[in-house]
C-alpha cells in the first residue's frame, strides 16, 4: 500500500526527532529531558528528576506519561512508548506536526479529524519543579485529555522493577494530588486543574534503546497510580510537578492555572535576557551546591593540609547532562566560557572561592561523588586549570572594578598552596623535577584528561611528563609570577627544558609524553591534540614561530573534523574509527581517535595566534571552524554541543549530548578569542568646517 506524501513526511519527521534531545535544567542539578519525538530512549529521560542534595543525590521521581485525547471521532494517542523487545506502543509520535525547542520544548499535534493540540514543558530555575500544559488550538467542542503519569522514585543511574513495596496511595486535595512511592524518597506533588481518578497499575518492560546501544541494562517497569482528565474545550490543561520538601513550599489554596501562568511568564522573561541561544544553554550548567558538611584532619595552623570530606557550598558547574555531576577539571575549563566570556563574574567568583577551600596537599578534588563519599583527588590538571581560571577571572574583574581584597587574598593563597604542594611533591607521584617540569603518575591511576579506565585497565596512563600538563604547569608558574617572584627561576628552567626536550625533530611535532613511565629519556610520540596547549588555549604561549605553525598545520590536517579534534591521529596505534559497543569497547576508544568538540578552543586560538592574531584570521577561523559546530546546536542535544563524536564521517555525536566544556569553549571563542578589534573611525568634519 502506497503511503501518502503527508504520511511519509510525518514518518521522516519522527525519525529525525528521535535523534534530537531536549533538556530543561532546574539550576539545582535536577532536570527534565527526553527526545523530540517524545519516546524515552535513556534511563535518564524523565519529567521530574530531582537533586536531593544539590547538585547530587539525583532521583527520578516522574519518568514520563501516556496521553490521549477523546473526541467525537474517537480516541487518539498523544504519546508513544518503546517496549521490549522493540515495539512502539501508541502512535502519538506520528501525529507531531511541529516541534520547537525554544524557549523551551513545545509540540503541536494534529489529529486525523483536524484537531490540533499544543503541548509544552519547562523547568523552573532554582526549584525542583517541571511545568506542563496542553492547549486546544482548534477546532473542537468536545475534546477530553487524559494523562497517566509513570512514577518510580529511583536513583537516576539505576532502573526500576515492579515490586510490592511501591505505595500507590494518592492524597487528593483541591488542585492537588500527591504520591509517596517509598518512605525514603521525596513525594511527588502534582498541582493541576484536572480531575484525578485512582487506577493503580504497573507498566512493564519499557525499553531504552540508547542504554542497549551502550551495552547496559535497558529495561524498566514503572508504576502508574492513576489518570488525570481535562476538558480542553473549556480551558487549557496544566500540570505542575514538584518534589515534596524540595520544591517550592506553597501555603494556602493554590490556583494551578494561575500558578502555571505566573511561572511561565517569569521563566519567559528570565530567558529573554540571554543574548544568544548558546548563552541560554550555558545557564543550564551553572547550578547551586548546598552541601556544607566539612571536617579537618588537623585544625592547627601549621597543618600541611586539610582532609576535605564534603563539597564546598555555593555555585558549581555540572560537567554534562544527563549523567555527570560537577568535576574539578571540567568546572575550571568550562568556567572560562560559561562564566568569564559570558560576563557572569559573580558566578565565577562564587565558584572559585568555594573551590579554593578544598585544596588538600596542593590538590583540588576532581570529583565529588553523588552518594557523598570522600572526594576523589585523581587529577593532576584540575588544580592547574583552577590557577588559569583564577588568573583570567582576576584580570576581567580588574577591568570591571577591583576585586574585594579578601577575595583576591583567598584565591592567591589557594594558588600558592597548589604550587607549594606540586613543587614539594604530593599524591600519585606529582612533583616538580630538577628540569623544572612536572612529573606525575602511578600505575593504575588516570591523572590527565585522558582518563578512561575500565576495571584495572587504564587505557591511556600517560605516566611521566605529559605535554599539556607541562603547558599548564608552566602557565601556573607564570601566573604566580604576576603577583609573586617565588617561582621565577623554576619557570625559566622549565620553559627551557620544555622547548629542548619535547620537540620531535623527525616529525616536526611535540612528543606527547617525555620520561614516560618515569624512565629518563623514554618517549611517547603518539600524535595527539594535547600539544596544541603549548600554542593556544592558555594565557602564556610556550611554542612560537615556525614550530608553532607546524604543530597547528599538522593538527588541522590530521586531527580536525567538523565537530572538533580527534584525540589521536589516524594511523596511530589503537586508533578507533567509532565510539560504540559495550563498556570495554567504548572506554577503550574514548581517547583513541574519538572526536572532542571542546578541543576546538585551543586549536582555533592556536590557529589564530600563528597567523598574527589579525582580524582577518579571526574572521576566517570563525567561518571555517565555528560554523559547523554552531550548526550542531540543532542536532543531538538541542541548543548544546555534545561531549564526543565518532572519529570518522559522518562523525555521529556520542556520549553526553549536553557537555559543559564543549559549550564553554564555543562561548570563549566567540566572545573573547575571535572578538574583532573595534574599528577606528575617522572623525567626521562638521558642517561648519566642511563649508566653503
Amino acid at each position: 500500500m502506497t503511503q501518502s506524501p503527508e504520511t511519509t513526511d510525518r514518518m521522516n519527521l519522527v525519525s529525525n526527532l528521535q535523534s534530537q534531545e531536549w533538556l530543561e535544567a532546574d539550576g539545582l542539578g535536577g532536570f527534565a529531558s527526553g527526545t523530540a519525538a517524545g519516546i524515552r530512549t535513556r534511563r535518564y529521560h524523565a519529567l521530574l528528576l530531582t537533586a536531593t542534595t544539590p547538585p547530587t543525590g539525583r532521583l527520578v521521581l516522574v519518568n514520563g506519561f501516556d496521553a490521549w485525547l477523546q473526541t467525537p471521532r474517537g480516541k487518539f494517542s498523544l504519546s508513544s512508548q518503546c517496549y521490549a523487545p522493540d515495539v512502539i506502543g501508541g502512535d502519538g509520535a506520528q501525529r507531531i506536526e511541529e516541534f520547537s525547542p525554544e524557549p523551551w520544548p513545545k509540540w503541536i499535534y494534529k489529529l486525523e479529524d483536524g484537531t490540533r493540540i499544543e503541548f509544552e514543558i519547562f523547568s523552573v530555575k532554582g526549584d525542583a519543579m517541571s511545568c506542563l500544559s496542553w492547549r486546544l488550538l482548534g477546532p473542537g467542542k468536545d475534546v477530553k485529555l487524559f494523562v497517566r503519569p509513570f512514577l518510580s522514585g529511583r536513583d537516576y543511574h539505576s532502573l526500576h522493577k515492579a515490586n510490592p513495596a511501591f505505595q500507590f496511595d494518592a492524597e487528593i486535595a483541591p488542585g492537588k494530588v500527591s504520591w509517596q512511592p517509598y518512605p525514603d524518597v521525596p513525594g511527588v506533588l502534582a498541582m493541576t486543574n484536572g480531575n484525578y481518578s485512582h487506577q493503580p497499575d504497573w507498566y512493564y518492560r519499557f525499553l531504552y534503546r540508547e542504554e542497549r546501544e551502550r551495552g547496559l541494562e535497558c529495561e524498566e517497569d514503572l508504576a502508574a497510580p492513576g489518570i488525570l482528565e481535562w476538558d480542553l474545550a473549556r480551558e487549557k490543561a496544566v500540570l505542575v510537578l514538584s518534589a515534596e520538601n524540595f520544591g517550592t513550599t506553597l501555603s494556602g489554596t493554590v490556583n494551578p492555572l494561575e500558578l502555571f501562568d505566573q511561572l511561565r511568564t517569569s521563566e519567559k522573561t528570565r530567558r529573554k535576557l540571554f543574548p544568544t541561544r548558546l548563552h541560554k544553554s550555558a545557564d543550564s550548567y551553572i547550578v547551586e551546591r548546598r552541601s556544607r558538611r566539612r571536617e579537618a584532619a588537623d585544625s592547627s595552623p601549621d597543618a600541611p593540609h586539610r582532609l576535605v570530606t564534603a563539597a564546598p557550598a555555593g555555585k558549581t558547574i555540572i560537567a554534562g547532562y544527563p549523567w555527570f555531576a560537577d568535576w574539578g577539571r571540567d568546572t575550571f575549563i568550562a568556567l572560562r566560557g560559561l562564566c568569564l566570556a559570558s560576563g557572569r563574574l559573580d558566578d565565577a567568583r562564587n565558584i572559585l572561592v568555594a573551590w579554593a577551600e578544598s585544596v588538600s596537599e596542593g590538590m583540588l578534588p576532581n570529583r565529588f561523588p553523588d552518594s557523598g563519599e570522600k572526594p576523589e583527588f585523581n587529577s593532576v590538571d584540575a588544580s592547574l586549570w583552577f590557577i588559569v581560571a583564577v588568573h583570567e577571572y582576576l584580570q576581567l574583574r580588574g577591568t570591571c572594578g577591583d576585586p574585594a581584597a579578601n577575595e583576591e587574598k583567598i584565591l592567591h593563597q589557594a594558588v600558592e598552596a597548589i604550587l607549594d604542594g606540586y613543587t614539594r611533591g604530593t599524591r600519585f607521584g606529582i612533583r616538580a623535577d630538577r628540569d623544572g617540569l612536572l612529573a606525575c603518575g602511578e600505575p593504575g591511576v588516570q591523572l590527565t584528561w585522558m582518563d578512561a579506565k575500565v576495571g584495572d585497565w587504564v587505557v591511556t596512563p600517560r605516566i611521566g611528563k605529559p605535554v599539556e600538563i607541562q603547558a599548564l604547569w608552566l602557565n601556573a608558574l607564570w601566573v604566580a609570577n604576576q603577583f609573586s617572584n617565588r617561582g621565577k627561576e623554576l619557570f625559566e628552567r622549565g620553559c627551557e627544558s620544555f622547548r629542548n626536550r619535547f620537540w620531535n625533530t623527525e616529525r616536526g611535532l611535540l612528543h606527547d609524553v617525555v620520561d614516560a613511565n618515569h624512565h629518563s629519556g623514554e618517549i611517547d610520540s603518539t600524535f595527539r591534540p594535547n600539544q596544541l596547549f603549548a600554542v593556544g588555549g592558555l594565557p602564556f604561549q610556550l611554542i612560537e614561530g615556525e614550530r608553532a605553525r607546524k604543530i597547528v598545520d599538522a593538527a588541522e590536517k590530521h586531527l580536525l573534523t567538523p565537530l572538533g579534534l580527534r584525540s589521536s591521529a589516524p594511523g596511530e596505534p589503537g586508533y578507533a574509527r567509532e565510539y560504540s559497543g559495550g563498556v570495554w569497547q567504548r572506554d577503550g576508544s574514548y581517547h583513541q581517535g574519538t572526536v572532542w568538540p571542546w578541543l576546538i578552543g585551543p586549536f582555533v586560538e592556536a590557529w589564530v595566534r600563528v597567523r598574527g592574531g589579525t582580524d582577518e584570521a579571526k574572521r576566517e577561523a570563525s567561518n571555517r571552524f565555528l560554523k559547523p559546530l554552531l550548526q550542531h546546536l540543532d542536532d543531538a542535544g538541542l541548543g548544546h554541543i555534545s561531549e564526543i563524536a565518532d572519529a570518522e564521517a559522518p562523525h555521529t555525536p556520542r556520549g553526553c549530548p549536553f557537555q559543559a566544556w564543549s559549550v564553554g569553549e564555543m562561548l570563549r571563542l566567540n566572545q573573547i578569542v575571535l572578538k574583532i578589534s573595534p574599528q577606528k573611525r575617522k572623525p567626521k568634519k562638521s558642517r561648519e568646517l566642511a563649508a566653503p
